[in-house]
Formats: structure tokens, sequence, C-alpha cells
């Protein structure tokens, strides 16, 4: 995914991946109620692909991640 700096692309990636099953509800409320601790309620979907403690703190992706699931079709 390419786009400009804070355009949302993580959280966009993030949410997706979650639309299509590639990650759990409990997963994503754990992310949420974490995230909301920091102040950061909003980052929940970015945070299925930042993982490193500065990225979450900070609320920018600082590493790649790469993420692969698959659907029933493809």
């Amino acid at each position: 995914v390419i786009g400009h700096v804070d355009s949302g692309k993580s959280t966009t990636t993030g949410h997706l991946i979650y639309q299509c099953g590639g990650i759990d509800k409990r997963t994503i409320e754990k992310f949420e109620k974490e995230a909301a601790e920091l102040g950061k309620g909003s980052f929940k979907y970015a945070w299925v692909l930042d993982k490193l403690k500065a990225e979450r703190e900070r609320g920018i992706t600082i590493d790649i991640a790469l993420w692969k699931f698959e659907t029933p079709r493809y």
C-alpha cells in the first residue's frame, strides 16, 4: 500500500484484514482497549499491522509489515 504520511494506510489495511476475516473480533476489541488506554482509540485497526511499542506510542508506522490471509475464492 502506498500513500502520503498519515493518510491512513495502516488503518485502512488493518480494517480490510478484519473485514475479510483475517483477524477476529476479540483481537480488535483488545487492540481498541489498549489503544484507548494510550489515548489512541481510533488506532485499533492500525495496530493489526503496527506491532512495535514505539509505533503504537507515537502513532506512526516505523517498520514494514506483511500479512497473508486466504479467502474462500482466491
